[in-house]
């Protein structure tokens, strides 16, 4: 970071002393920001120049205060010099602190960020999850780079973000890691926890987020019609490996877990609940809210298939599940057997499992918010926006309603 540093002496008429005399300040202006420290030395006012910043004359007096101030705008320069050398943005707190020798250290954003991420990295299965220790590791990566990238510094006193910091940080998401605008969003979400960490300890007086604003954009969820689910359902795979994908897949769709919470299915997850049928009871690890889930019949023939399943009782886990890469991939092969012309991911059974399988056939939107385990059925709400089909069959029961002559519309004339 280059900073504009500017040093003036002066004579502080408003401090007189009782002797008449006036001290001398320093006044050290860093980006237009003025730090004011005093010389220890005093003069009477009718002997200063204030156009040349010294003492008028060639009296010892005047040489040995001259030389004085000499000496510390040297010392000022240097200790400038020094914060360039370290890495250390030059700024007027942390000129002030290095002239002061003050034992006051400045906070550095990279060591309290990693401070962060090494908490999560112990809590992983306890409160974490391992995905999310990967995001505030790519949250610090990129902020690294964008202090390289602006500033060219490795690290930032926290007390220099600011307002403007923040805008330049979101530009450089969108802009140089060319994030989409949900992307770029969380990473500054994952970076204002690192900020509120700052001003919970006191170490920030004023919050940089003031005032600043983001919003995440809706996007359109894909999910799997009736007919292209019965389309995988139906389809008689070759290969073992695409059967077991196939089954593994659907079984989200007709539970609505995602990958994650079906691979720390274990059979003690299932119960009978309050209607007498069998039920998953679980939690989510992304958000460790309670999931719900009644078993369907396609559901227990699933699990029935893969009972005694080798990895099934050797790992004691319900069923045998392939790595989430493994399954994305091999999704897409099923895909293009199958000739669905959609993305095939793990996660769109969990987008079925809450439009077609549930929403679609009237389960009501608060039961789907408590399968899915949603903390908030705004959350379940995005997916049904996106029933079309859903709507119109609730206006075609309004049609048929109407039709029966409910309201009518008199001709005139």
């Amino acid at each position: 970071m280059k900073a504009k540093v500017s040093i003036l002496f002066y004579a502080k008429r408003a401090k007189t002393n009782v002797n008449g005399l006036v001290p001398i300040y320093s006044r050290i202006t860093v980006n237009g920001k003025r730090i004011e420290l005093t010389t220890g030395r005093f003069v009477e006012l009718a002997k200063w120049s204030a156009d040349a910043g010294k003492m008028k004359g060639t009296t010892d007096e005047a040489r040995s205060i001259n030389n004085q101030l000499d000496i510390l705008k040297m010392k000022i320069i240097d200790a400038q010099m020094e914060l360039i050398h370290k890495n250390i943005p030059v700024t007027s707190e942390s000129l002030k602190l290095k002239l002061l020798g003050s034992n006051e250290r400045a906070r550095m954003l990279v060591p309290i960020f990693q401070d962060h991420n090494n908490k999560i990295k112990e809590l992983i299965g306890k409160e974490y999850a391992a995905g999310t220790l990967e995001r505030y590791t790519t949250s610090l990566k990129h902020t690294i780079e964008f202090l390289e990238w602006k500033y060219k510094v490795s690290d930032i006193d926290i007390k220099q973000i600011d307002h403007a910091f923040i805008t330049d940080y979101e530009f450089y998401l969108r802009s140089v890691r060319n994030c989409s605008n949900n992307t770029a969003v969380k990473y500054i979400k994952n970076f204002n926890k690192i900020i509120k960490i700052c001003l919970a300890n006191d170490w920030l007086d004023k919050n940089p987020f003031n005032n600043y604003k983001s919003k995440i954009k809706e996007v359109e969820r894909n999910f799997l019609s009736e007919t292209e689910m019965q389309s995988i359902l139906n389809k008689n795979f070759k290969t073992e490996r695409l059967s077991l994908v196939r089954d593994i897949f659907l079984f989200s769709c007709f539970t609505g877990l995602a990958y994650i919470d079906v691979k720390n299915l274990t059979k003690s997850h299932i119960s009978i609940g309050i209607d007498g049928e069998k039920w998953i009871y679980t939690h989510r690890q992304k958000t460790e809210s309670a999931s719900k889930i009644p078993i369907l019949p396609i559901t227990q023939m699933l699990i029935d298939k893969y009972e005694n399943h080798p990895q099934s009782n050797n790992q004691e886990v319900l069923l045998p599940i392939l790595s989430n890469q493994k399954m994305n991939a091999y999704l897409k092969e099923i895909a293009a057997i199958c000739e669905i012309e959609k993305d095939l991911t793990f996660h769109i059974a969990r987008h079925t499992f809450a439009t077609t399988v549930t929403l679609t056939n009237g389960v009501p939107i608060e039961s789907v918010s408590k399968m899915l385990g949603h903390k908030n059925i705004k959350t379940t709400q995005h997916y049904a926006k996106i029933l079309d089909k859903k709507v119109s069959d609730d206006m075609q029961i309004l049609r048929e309603k109407f039709s029966e002559n409910k309201f009518s519309l008199q001709a005139n004339g």
